[in-house]
């Protein structure tokens, strides 16, 4: 049974007038590797501040191992912070910025020296402890960056978007180091990122946010296989979200034309969003009855094709790895397990109703 570590309760917070979160409720389990992932100003940097203390919230409590650190100073939490600028100083050497921690608590100087040059290991910087900040390489200061916040020892790390002045190749290495620091540390990661394939591939938990709201919390594969609502399943990865009508239990209506799905409890004749991943998508010769249209455009992506077909009102996109060209005639099928139902957004009028 996972354990509890932090829970974030009806939390709010403001900044000159803008409401940035709006009574999020957030737990996060010991151990797991969670990420926060939403567009910018989505809230989610700001609860990554209100975790490490760097904020407090306007209303609402942070627990953290069932205790109250609401007003608890970012020094007296069992959390360190590494930030996307790095926050490095850069006038003293790698071993300098790692001991800077220990030397506040009072560490001696074995302890300090034992601890530099474990962490050093294990971020891959053997041989770097007199190195100056100024000549590494932008990864190597991350790397710096990541030892100096678990060298105190933390039960959480936060990180607030790291990655992000890397470049592509030097960012897939620094993901697949971080999952392998979190695997031997065995402790809680909090990560943060508006980069949808970052998100999936390093995490055990990811928490879509948007204006202040989690929209879904869930698994990876979940998130992208399952979204609850069109921000989720437009924000992660590529998809066609088209208007439907649920004509009762697995059967959606499309168009026009009736599609087996495998979703339930919807109601009858009830409007809904129909979710279709571009890969879910099969293209096959013209047949009466189908979902019929015309090519449109077709990007060459190197593994894939990318398509645009337009049936209707209505351009799909599909990614297929068989060859089309503009204006080939084409029909359109879906495995009813690849059609995701989801319910239409409610209107400002119902959510007012709902709170009266």
């Amino acid at each position: 049974m996972k354990k509890e570590l932090i829970h974030l309760q009806g939390v709010s917070k403001s900044f000159d007038g803008h409401l940035v979160l709006d009574g999020l409720d957030l737990t996060i389990y010991e151990n797991e590797f969670v990420t926060l992932l939403g567009p910018s100003g989505c809230g989610k940097t700001t609860t990554l501040r209100l975790i490490a203390g760097f904020e407090e919230p306007d209303t609402g409590v942070v627990l953290f191992d069932g205790q109250d650190i609401t007003h608890v100073p970012p020094n007296r939490r069992q959390v360190n912070t590494v930030f996307q600028n790095y926050a490095l100083f850069s006038h003293m050497d790698v071993s300098g910025n790692i001991a800077f921690g220990p030397k506040i608590h009072g560490k001696s100087r074995d302890y300090i020296k034992d601890k530099i040059r474990y962490a050093l290991k294990l971020v891959n910087l053997d041989g770097y402890e007199h190195a100056n900040i100024v000549d590494l390489s932008g990864g190597q200061q991350q790397r710096v960056a990541i030892a100096r916040a678990i060298v105190n020892e933390p039960r959480v790390l936060l990180l607030d978007e790291p990655l992000s002045a890397l470049d592509r190749k030097l960012r897939r290495s620094m993901q697949l180091e971080l999952m392998k620091i979190k695997k031997e540390l065995g402790i809680t990661f909090v990560f943060v990122t508006h980069d949808q394939e970052e998100a999936l591939s390093m995490s055990d938990t990811v928490v879509v946010m948007n204006q202040g709201y989690v929209q879904q919390i869930g698994t990876p594969e979940s998130v992208y296989n399952e979204p609850e609502n069109a921000f989720v399943a437009d924000f992660i990865g590529d998809s066609n979200i088209v208007d439907g009508l649920m004509v009762h239990d697995k059967l959606v209506r499309i168009q026009g034309l009736d599609f087996d799905c495998v979703d339930v409890g919807f109601g009858n004749n009830r409007p809904v969003d129909v979710q279709i991943r571009p890969e879910d998508i099969e293209l096959h010769k013209v047949r009466e009855g189908a979902l019929n249209g015309t090519v449109t455009k077709v990007i060459f992506e190197g593994m894939n094709y990318n398509i645009t077909v337009r049936a209707g009102e209505i351009e799909w996109l599909v990614k297929s790895t068989r060859v089309y060209h503009t204006g080939d005639a084409v029909s359109l099928w879906v495995d009813p397990f690849n059609i995701q139902i989801m319910n239409k957004p409610e209107s400002e009028d119902e959510r007012a109703m709902e709170n009266d």
